[in-house]
């Protein structure tokens, strides 16, 4: 008899939310996790600690150049580094030690260590051999480098080494403009780093909204963001110090370096499945080293996978819907993910939010389309925030008025954007939106501006 219906490998988002709604659904559960706490890369080293460091440099920079205006005076402020890192580790250990009391709670069996499939329906940790039924892999991603970039996480580092630094840089190269890239280039701006970012295209966060991407960047120019775009590196070397960048301009191959203390490779992720035995039990892979699914069902009967492991942006509210959609698939229900409306955000000053298709994907299709447009200049409460730069693009059928998606850049952009992904999900009009009451004065109000502007125009443009 086999000692659990379900055996999740991977703690993370995707792993432990499937773990729990497996429990909610009756069935007897484990989660394999070899890291010393619950939440995977997201809790430990990845989402959570870098919102906490930008939410400490944006509230710095509030304090250095709005507390004035406000009428707010006070010497200037200080940075105790150690301490602020302290500060993001705490907020680490209170998110994880959550999931912990949750998986209590649930009666879920947490299995330390690292799993390795040996048969059918076996997970094997150490020494010991557990059987399942269903065995789902959520083993998410890892930190990709380049050929003749070799991290050390002190002076060339991956996101999680930018976490864990002992002190400010004075100087930072960022290999890769897109959202960690940025998100943490942003942090170090603030707290006074000189940061250069390298991009290989000739846009940052490539797969956005065009319009968004330029205005963005402007912004982040402003903020003390150097770009150098349409660059490959060749090389990066540890020097002095620091270290130094050599990239080549793809336009005239003109080679050049920087010399920096710190280099933070952000230049993406990859699935991360050593040691798994995919390749003895013969799971079969995509060309980019993903497993190859069917709703969640690999080619083995009985082995699921999800997150990161699998095609799609791997972003983990990704994967926690995939855990939520396997477990009620394997509890013989109809699980479901909408891929169609998966929001990104990126967590920078201001947030950039997006949702469905951008212009760019509706001209390639053909398909014709309106746009509803507000800045948040004219909302009185972003204005009276500091935080009036940005605006609101709202697409629609240029027939039937549905919504197609949404880009935003502005004040708590990552909120925001649900309302269009709820209005989405229920196949509503751009007009259905505009006739919302919205509060006022709220952020909000600029949503319903811009989806009037789909229509006979906003009120307060």
């Amino acid at each position: 008899m086999a000692d659990y219906d379900v055996i999740i490998i991977g703690g993370g988002p995707g792993g432990y939310v499937c773990a729990i709604r497996c429990a909610q659904l009756g069935l007897k559960t484990a989660c394999v996790e070899g890291r010393e706490t619950l939440g995977g890369t997201c809790l430990n080293v990845g989402c959570i600690p870098s919102k906490a460091m930008l939410h400490a440099s944006h509230a710095y920079h509030d304090a250095t150049h709005n507390f004035a205006a406000m009428g707010l005076l006070m010497d200037a402020p200080k940075i105790d580094f150690p301490k602020m890192i302290e500060y993001k580790d705490s907020i680490v250990e209170g998110n994880t030690k959550g999931i912990e009391f949750l998986f209590k709670k649930n009666k879920i069996d947490w299995i330390k260590g690292w799993a390795k499939l040996t048969g059918n329906g076996q997970v094997t940790v150490g020494d010991t051999v557990h059987n399942a039924k269903n065995i789902v892999i959520a083993t998410g991603s890892e930190p990709s480098s380049l050929p003749n970039v070799p991290v050390d996480e002190k002076v060339i580092v991956t996101s999680t080494g930018a976490l864990e630094l002992a002190k400010i840089p004075a100087t930072m190269v960022v290999i890769g403009a897109g959202v960690i890239g940025l998100e943490m280039g942003s942090v170090y701006a603030r707290l006074g780093t000189k940061v250069t970012v390298v991009e290989f295209l000739d846009q940052i966060t490539p797969g956005m909204d065009a319009e968004i991407c330029k205005t963005f960047q402007r912004i982040l120019k402003k903020q003390g963001l150097a770009f150098v775009m349409g660059a490959a590196v060749q090389s990066v070397e540890l020097a002095g110090n620091g270290a130094k960048t050599t990239y080549k301009l793809r336009k005239n191959d003109a080679e050049s370096t920087l010399d920096s203390d710190v280099v933070l490779v952000a230049t993406g992720r990859r699935p991360f499945t050593d040691g798994l035995g995919l390749e003895e039990l013969g799971i079969a892979k995509t060309d980019r080293g993903q497993i190859k699914t069917d709703h969640w069902k690999t080619n083995i009967p009985g082995i699921w996978a999800l997150g990161d492991v699998i095609t799609g942006p791997m972003l983990a509210h990704k994967a926690e819907d995939e855990g939520m959609a396997v477990a009620e698939t394997i509890a013989g229900q109809q699980g479901h993910v909408n891929y169609g409306i998966i929001p990104g955000v990126i967590y920078t000053n201001p947030e950039v939010a997006s949702v469905g298709a951008t212009e760019e994907t509706l001209k390639e299709q053909g398909r014709a389309y309106k746009v509803g447009k507000f800045n948040f200049m004219a909302n009185a409460r972003a204005k009276s925030t500091f935080q009036g730069e940005g605006f609101v693009k709202i697409l629609a059928d240029a027939t039937t008025d549905r919504i197609l998606g949404c880009h935003l850049m502005g004040p708590a952009a990552g909120e925001l954007i649900h309302e269009v992904c709820v209005a989405m999900e229920f196949g509503a009009s751009a007009e259905d939106l505009a006739r919302t009451c919205h509060a006022h004065p709220t952020f909000s109000e600029a949503m319903r501006e811009a989806a009037l502007a789909c229509g006979d125009g906003a009120i307060h443009a």
